[in-house]
């Protein structure tokens, strides 16, 4: 089965990769191990689990500016995720995304953490704002 999803035009390339779905936010500097490549925060739902060049489809974004070096650390050694998509989000996290060449999209026709589960095949267009699942 596939499924289209349009959002809001986002930042970066087409990409097609795994995805890794919660319901949670997601900080980059307080959720992840930046060197290992997994959720650190224990009270996160993906604790443990690698996001390294997945999908990762969360509900909004939270944190501050630490987020635009973080990202572009984090891709600069290829020890991150394949896209980001959010709920919601702000501009530090568009910011931080743009800076890392991360693919990036926000405010979709649905929740996006109830749309696509882990484990799903995610098409991420940002230029065209559209997210294609194939189940």
């Amino acid at each position: 089965m596939t499924v289209v999803v349009r959002g809001h035009v986002g930042i970066g390339d087409v990409v097609t990769a795994s995805a890794l779905v919660a319901r949670d936010d997601f900080s980059a500097r307080y959720d992840l191990d930046r060197i290992g490549g997994v959720f650190s925060r224990p009270a996160h739902a993906l604790y443990g689990q690698s996001y390294v060049g997945r999908v990762l489809v969360l509900n909004t974004a939270k944190g501050g500016v630490a987020t635009a070096w973080m990202l572009h650390e984090m891709c600069s050694r290829k020890m991150a995720p394949a896209a980001l998509l959010l709920n919601s989000s702000n501009p530090i996290m568009a910011q931080g995304a743009a800076f890392a060449a991360l693919p990036f999209m926000d405010r979709f026709d649905g929740d996006i953490t109830a749309l696509i589960a882990t484990g799903d095949v995610v098409t991420v267009d940002p230029a065209a704002g559209l997210v294609t699942i194939i189940r």
